[in-house]
């Protein structure tokens, strides 16, 4: 599959912890079944829940790593701020949901993650991080997922997408600017120039 941005983000339906339990996170179109991690509870998690609410959806290489938990800690202390402005963080790779929960369930200063509060989605089968193309399909990583970072608008439609090497994290800042801006552009018909951040005037089109 070729993502292209301007056309819809591919669907989902993942199992996720939200909160300590499991839950269904579910993304419309894509027809496989995934689990989350949010607030600790596995749940299904779909893209389709989040009709009319801008999506940031980034991809981590594995649990019990060294430095992915920075990033979901980034993330999940951003959290507020990125639903402050209508918008949700989903995280997701390729381990199992009982993987996530018990990587929540640790405390950091034995390794784990601790409380976070952003659902985690187990893409177990790698469905999901094929349909967004960002798995490791050789070498020692094989199978892991690239630090992939997608931003969803609120009718589904992929508007922007980094994806990194392992070595290299992710600004969480930036990526709460970019969905800033695409909001602004949305809602004024502007465009956003070099370095523009929330409250700096847009440049209105021709």
């Amino acid at each position: 599959m070729v993502l292209k941005i301007r056309h819809p983000a591919p669907e989902f339906t993942a199992q996720a912890v939200v909160d300590g339990e499991f839950k269904t996170v579910s993304l419309k179109d894509y027809r496989g079944k995934y689990v989350a991690v949010v607030d600790g509870e596995f749940k299904t998690v779909s893209l389709k829940d989040y009709r009319g609410k801008y999506v940031v959806l980034f991809f981590y290489p594995l649990d019990f790593t060294i430095m992915c938990p920075t990033e979901i800690i980034a993330f999940s202390e951003k959290a507020k701020a990125f639903r402050q402005i209508g918008c949700e963080v989903l995280g997701c790779s390729t381990n199992s949901r009982y993987s996530h929960l018990a990587w929540i369930n640790t405390p950091r200063e034995k390794g784990g993650l601790g409380q976070v509060h952003i659902p985690l989605l187990a893409d177990y089968n790698k469905e999901i991080v094929r349909a967004y193309n960002v798995v490791m399909e050789e070498g020692e990583d094989a199978g892991a997922a690239l630090r992939g970072a997608f931003i969803i608008d609120r009718e589904g439609i992929l508007r922007q997408m980094t994806v990194n090497d392992l070595p290299v994290g992710r600004n969480v800042d930036e990526i709460l600017r970019l969905v800033e801006a695409f909001q602004f552009v949305d809602e004024h018909g502007e465009v956003c120039p070099a370095n523009w951040k929330k409250g700096d005037a847009g440049i209105k089109m021709p």
